[in-house]
């Protein structure tokens, strides 16, 4: 199979963790015989000062491919010279222009890596969910008479019902993949999202619809983070819950997201940009190589998909771990890439399955 991949390198530690990602990839395409097309775009801090952020060619590119893999992207701020790095990795115009419209964050807690969260480990054991959080319109609604059938938020937030319908449709398709359970966690009281879940429900028999303000999901998440498959909510409420998830696994260099949309995906780590040790080879490049597992997830390349998160539980299995894990036995970015692409180097196909973790893009 041929696929095309635009590649972002992005800003700081972006160029490091995504060349070992590219890495990885090319291992599965000489064991799996698929071959991967690289077109390399230039969103980024680079750019930005250049006078346009967002060229029209590196857009243009990405729309012509399969899919995105993307390092972390800053953009400058207010005329200090310093990058500051957007929250959820890359910046809002970046998504619009793609049309990306639900982000997707996996946050699975590794048994060997239980030491690094700062919660007990009965706390964190066995916590393997999934949040689908709507991305933009939220942010910046528009006006009540010009969206079709607006459902009314609190704080004058608008989303239009077919918003709501397909980020849903998003979350319930995880859900009859993994647990059959979706969490609406909506702010204030329930409302359009939990309304628009239970409605569609019946199209998706076996699924346990369940409601929660985000009052009580931030505390649950914490205390009680096993309870929850797949969380569906809105751009607020989602920023507030993943900003927790780095508190479950205790390394924000293990998490994985993926941003969807209808024509192209986007797949990125969620850890900054961390300018401070870029070019020192100790980055964690972990969560961008379990993006790239989610982008041939999303290819549905479901066996190599498995291969790779296979590949990371037996590296971190055998503390095979960087700087940011153990900052005294460590392993370098490159080091680690090259570990891991020798091991489903080395491993048939056929005996690449793993047993330790859920699919979990569609």
């Amino acid at each position: 199979m041929k696929k095309k991949i635009a590649v972002i390198p992005g800003d700081g530690i972006g160029p490091e963790i995504i060349r070992q990602s590219v890495n990885v990839l090319n291992a599965i395409g000489k064991v799996w015989l698929h071959e991967f097309e690289y077109i390399y775009a230039l969103p980024g801090a680079e750019t930005d000062q250049a006078g346009s952020f967002l060229p029209d060619k590196a857009i243009e590119a990405c729309l012509q491919c399969d899919a995105i893999l993307s390092g972390m992207v800053m953009t400058t701020s207010g005329g200090d010279g310093n990058p500051a790095m957007e929250k959820n990795g890359r910046p809002g115009d970046l998504a619009k222009a793609l049309q990306l419209y639900a982000n997707v964050r996996p946050v699975t807690v590794f048994p060997s890596l239980h030491h690094l969260s700062p919660l007990k480990t009965k706390q964190v054991q066995g916590t393997d969910l999934v949040i689908v959080r709507e991305l933009n319109e939220a942010e910046h609604p528009a006006p009540a008479e010009t969206v079709e059938e607006p459902d009314q938020g609190i704080n004058g937030e608008i989303w239009t019902g077919k918003v709501i319908e397909r980020v849903c449709h998003l979350g319930f398709q995880y859900a009859m993949q993994r647990r059959k359970k979706l969490t609406i966690v909506e702010r204030g009281t329930p409302g359009p999202w939990l309304n628009t879940a239970t409605e569609m429900a019946e199209q998706y028999p076996g699924v346990e619809v369940s409601g929660m303000l985000i009052e009580n999901a931030v505390t649950e998440l914490i205390l009680h983070p096993q309870q929850f498959d797949v969380v569906v909510t809105e751009e607020l409420s989602g920023n507030i819950l993943v900003k927790e998830t780095g508190a479950l696994t205790g390394a924000t260099g293990l998490l994985a997201s993926a941003s969807m949309g209808n024509r192209i995906a986007l797949f990125e780590p969620v850890q900054t940009a961390d300018a401070q040790v870029s070019g020192k080879d100790i980055a964690n490049p972990v969560g961008s190589i379990l993006s790239a597992a989610m982008l041939l997830e999303y290819l549905g390349m479901k066996r190599e998909a498995l291969a790779v998160r296979e590949a990371v539980h037996w590296a971190l299995k055998n503390n095979f771990v960087t700087r940011d894990m153990d900052p005294v036995n460590f392993y370098l970015t490159s080091t680690m890439g090259e570990l891991l692409c020798e091991y489903i180097s080395n491993q048939p196909p056929e005996e690449l399955q793993s047993n330790t973790e859920q699919s979990t893009i569609i």
